[in-house]
């Protein structure tokens, strides 16, 4: 049997991360949630994670700052980061590539965005 993937959820709405992570669980993934940048942080240094999903518009740090601090502060270039926002426009997404993320969705998230995203991640497998 597989040992499951770990997802760390970074989102200040709790239906948002309640949502992703039951669509995980559902593909066999393992979720944990945390609802600020600064938790998430703290989590990526005490354990390891295999995806981090994470909202870009958070009070305190944003979604790409905590994706530039996971990258520069904490060194972790192989974890598979993703943005999800509401505001996904072709530009937008571009930038976030640009900062770090190695994927984007779009909210709202269907079971089917989570699939794919998940199918991809298998594919590629780490960086």
């Amino acid at each position: 049997m597989c040992t499951p993937k770990n997802a760390l959820i970074v989102d200040d709405n709790q239906l948002n991360s309640n949502l992703v992570a039951a669509f995980l669980k559902r593909l066999g993934w393992q979720a944990c949630i945390v609802n600020t940048g600064d938790d998430a942080l703290r989590w990526l240094q005490a354990q390891p994670f295999d995806m981090v999903l994470l909202d870009l518009r958070m009070p305190h740090l944003s979604g790409e700052q905590v994706c530039r601090r996971i990258r520069d502060e904490l060194g972790l270039d192989s974890l598979h980061v993703v943005a999800y926002t509401a505001h996904g426009m072709p530009e937008e997404r571009h930038r976030m590539l640009s900062a770090g993320f190695d994927d984007l969705l779009i909210k709202p998230i269907s079971f089917a965005d989570v699939k794919a995203l998940c199918t991809v991640f298998e594919t590629r497998g780490e960086r």
